[in-house]
């Protein structure tokens, strides 16, 4: 079986490959550091049987790669490995054609059997995340919606985050907007509040996500 891991975190992919180890039918063709690096990779040797996708990931992040794969490789499966069991991630995994979802912390035999069953057909799915997936399939739920009645920002606060996004610090703000140092730490407090995160790269990440700045 050959596969390709494809993730940020150099810890995590000797981690995975320390995983697979077990196993001889497992041949483990290249590794990617994020979406643009596996579709380049796969330009030049899509002779793959299954990518193990984080999702999280700089340049491009798993699902989006998920969805150019399937258009261009259909026949290669993808099983998500991640961190992250939120309902929105597993929703939208699956609607850009993911077949599996698993989490990092999946012990060597059943990524190994997921990987099998998979391959057979199947989806391999955590049992925590089999229960989400079929909340999400009694009770659809449009995560843009939810997203435009949530994420309501105010001029002055898209200001902000698009100069924090510059990586300026808080006094550079406040003299490029002409606010004091405590008003613009407000206003990123008001957007942290807003986005439900808790840092600045996060605030940056989920902003450009849903195209806030």
């Amino acid at each position: 079986m050959r596969i390709a891991i494809i993730d940020d975190n150099s810890f995590l992919i000797s981690s995975i490959k320390e995983k697979l180890s077990f196993f001889e039918e497992i041949q483990i063709k290249f590794t990617a550091s994020n979406g643009a690096d596996l579709i380049d990779k796969l330009d030049k040797n899509n002779n793959i049987d299954v990518l193990l996708m984080d999702i999280e990931m700089p340049i491009m992040n798993g699902i989006e790669a998920t969805l150019v794969v399937k258009q261009k490789y259909p026949q290669i499966k993808i099983i998500m490995l991640t961190v992250f069991d939120n309902d929105e991630n597993i929703f939208n995994a699956i609607k850009a054609g993911a077949d599996g979802y698993l989490l990092k912390d999946v012990n060597p035999h059943t990524l190994f059997n997921g990987i099998v069953e998979t391959l057979n057909g199947g989806a391999a799915m955590n049992p925590s995340i089999a229960l989400k997936t079929l909340k999400l399939l009694r009770n659809p739920v449009s995560f843009e919606e939810i997203y435009k009645e949530e994420i309501n920002l105010t001029t002055r606060e898209i200001e902000v985050l698009e100069q924090l996004a510059q990586g300026l610090s808080y006094t550079v703000i406040a003299e490029n907007l002409f606010l004091s140092p405590s008003t613009v730490r407000k206003h990123i407090e008001n957007i942290y509040s807003k986005l439900q995160v808790h840092s600045k790269l996060e605030a940056v990440q989920k902003a450009k996500r849903n195209n806030l700045i």
